[in-house]
């Protein structure tokens, strides 16, 4: 690589350029693209088939010392291209250098990402998938269970735990879609764009897509080298999986407390204190909703990494890669520790009910119940906010107050008022989407076959 220069690269601008520490993680796509690529260069007799027979045994033989530890990497041949490169020269001679007719390390940087990110994609795909089914599962489980539901962190109205649940359920469905696009746009072959104005050699870029399972190739070569909005999407769904994971974690973090008592988690998924013998932490959830951040930050490093970068390929490009990783590693360590996690959780059905009964959670009801006998939803609501306060001033629960007490406010009270009941507030709730048994059953149900489909 010295034709141009005359002075060696100074040792510190060597080590400062270096990717090999991270790139290191892509060796495999590295080597699936050269043995594409030299099968296609003797395809087009750009090289002979011996030749490209020996450089695919030499590939070969590479992935299978770098997989049994006795690959030496070089920090000073710079990155995983030039470090396999160079072996192959070793081990097969001057043929070896060949293998780079036709192509630039900027597509072939370019697609070995694209290989990487597919199958990170569909792993991540595989992982959300596994986390909705011990959702499914906690709330098959636990379908009868009730519970306040919340808003401001209020109680609300009374909701089903499973329809609870499933709202985590209907998050992961669209992180599963969010991913599922972000792979059709990742599958586009870039090789074959070379440094960016394409090759001057009779390549047969279709052949490279069927041999690297790519159903597109790119349009455009300054755009095919150039383009890390793949990577930057992946972030983005990363993003948004990651903050419905730690809206779980919270949720998570204090059900598992004393003041709440909904959830036990299992003592393999929780931690205990260096002094406080009586902890049981839920760090795994805590943790979690801390990865989120990083997760945020590896996202805006790589925007504004790319934000003022002209056409085509620039160095700073190489800065896509531990942050990318970085997230991966991140989001399925996260989902699979959560799918252990609510899998082995165990739910204080009568705690959640207990909760569910305290407090005024039926005000709603008692003003739908006026509603019903004509009174307008303002004029209920206002009557049923006064009901509360002489409530809370008498320190009354509603099915403690006396059926005159009750009238003192509208005449329009009945007996029947006691018929109001948590059951009877879910059942109530039977519109398509809501918290009723009928409906939870079904969701259930669909969420069950797509998962099967």
């Amino acid at each position: 690589m010295r034709g141009r220069f005359q002075k060696q690269v100074e040792k510190k601008v060597a080590e400062y350029t270096a990717s090999i520490l991270f790139d290191r993680r892509l060796y495999r796509q590295d080597i699936a693209g050269s043995i594409a690529h030299a099968k296609m260069l003797a395809k087009q007799a750009i090289i002979s088939d011996k030749e490209a027979e020996l450089i695919v045994m030499g590939l070969s033989s590479i992935r299978e010392e770098i997989e049994q530890g006795s690959f030496e990497l070089s920090a000073e041949l710079e990155d995983i291209h030039m470090n396999i490169e160079a072996r192959l020269i070793e081990k097969v001679g001057e043929v070896g250098r060949k293998l780079h007719t036709a192509r630039s390390r900027n597509d072939q940087i370019a697609l070995d990402m694209r290989l990487f990110a597919k199958e990170a994609i569909s792993d991540t795909i595989e992982k959300l998938i596994e986390l909705q089914k011990a959702l499914l599962d906690l709330a098959e489980a636990n379908k009868d269970e009730i519970m306040p539901g919340y808003t401001h962190l209020q109680r609300a109205q009374p909701v089903l735990f499973a329809h609870h649940l499933l709202a985590y359920f209907e998050m992961l469905r669209r992180d599963v879609e969010r991913f599922h696009d972000c792979l059709g746009r990742t599958d586009v072959l870039p090789l074959g764009s070379g440094a960016l104005a394409g090759v001057p050699y009779p390549i047969d870029r279709a052949f490279l897509a069927k041999e690297l399972g790519f159903s597109k190739t790119s349009q455009n070569s300054m755009d095919a080298v150039s383009d890390r909005d793949f990577v930057i999407e992946y972030q983005a769904a990363a993003s948004l999986a990651m903050m419905h994971l730690s809206r779980l974690a919270e949720e998570i973090v204090l059900w598992s407390s004393a003041e709440f008592d909904f959830i036990e988690l299992s003592d393999a998924y929780a931690t205990g204190s260096s002094i406080m013998p009586q902890k049981k932490n839920p760090d795994v959830a805590e943790l979690a909703r801390g990865k989120t951040g990083r997760v945020y930050g590896n996202l805006l490093a790589i925007l504004t990494t790319m934000k003022a970068l002209p056409l085509s390929y620039n160095r700073d490009m190489q800065e896509d890669k531990e942050c990318f990783f970085d997230t991966i590693d991140t989001l399925i360590s996260t989902l699979e520790v959560f799918t252990g996690m609510v899998a082995t959780m165990r739910v204080r059905g009568e705690k959640t009910r207990q909760a569910a009964e305290e407090g005024y959670i039926l005000a709603t009801d008692l003003a739908d119940y006026l509603v019903r006998k004509g009174v307008p939803f303002r004029e209920a609501h206002n009557i049923v906010g006064r009901l509360v306060q002489y409530a809370i001033e008498k320190g009354k629960s509603f099915k403690e107050l006396n059926i005159s007490e009750y009238e003192s406010l509208s005449p329009l009270f009945g007996e029947d008022v006691y018929s109001i009941t948590v059951e009877s507030s879910i059942e109530a709730r039977n519109a398509p989407g809501g918290t009723a048994p009928e409906r939870v059953k079904e969701a259930l149900e669909k969420a069950r076959k797509s998962l099967n489909e």
